[in-house]
């Protein structure tokens, strides 16, 4: 069955701060404002894989029963608190499904892959 999902997420500090006390990925440029201000990012950023939750989080809710089997996702852009970002999942399910976060103000690519999902 071809489905599409969408939804808008506007990440916070505290939930940067959550998923690395949930993951063990305390890197300072993911919860360290003052570190993270020092580097070209100029601020903290997302882990990548909080992204990937949240992108997952919104196939679950649609989709409960469904289950991975593969994927593959890359992060060209980063993520900042407080920026919104437009979550977007379309293709087979089950089959492969492309997945991407893009950053609403801009549109620039914040997470893009595919998941396959049984």
């Amino acid at each position: 069955m071809k489905i599409e999902l969408a939804a808008t997420w506007t990440p916070s500090q505290a939930e940067f701060d959550l998923f690395a006390q949930i993951s063990g990925d305390d890197n300072p440029i993911h919860v360290d404002p003052e570190f993270s201000a020092r580097t070209a990012f100029g601020r903290t950023v997302s882990h990548g894989m909080l992204i990937y939750t949240r992108l997952w989080g919104l196939l679950t809710a649609a989709y409960p029963d469904v289950s991975q089997t593969g994927q593959t996702m890359m992060f060209p852009n980063p993520c900042y608190t407080g920026e919104p970002v437009d979550l977007v999942i379309s293709g087979a399910c089950p089959g492969r499904l492309s997945v991407r976060a893009v950053r609403s103000a801009d549109g620039a690519e914040l997470l893009v892959g595919e998941t396959e999902v049984a």
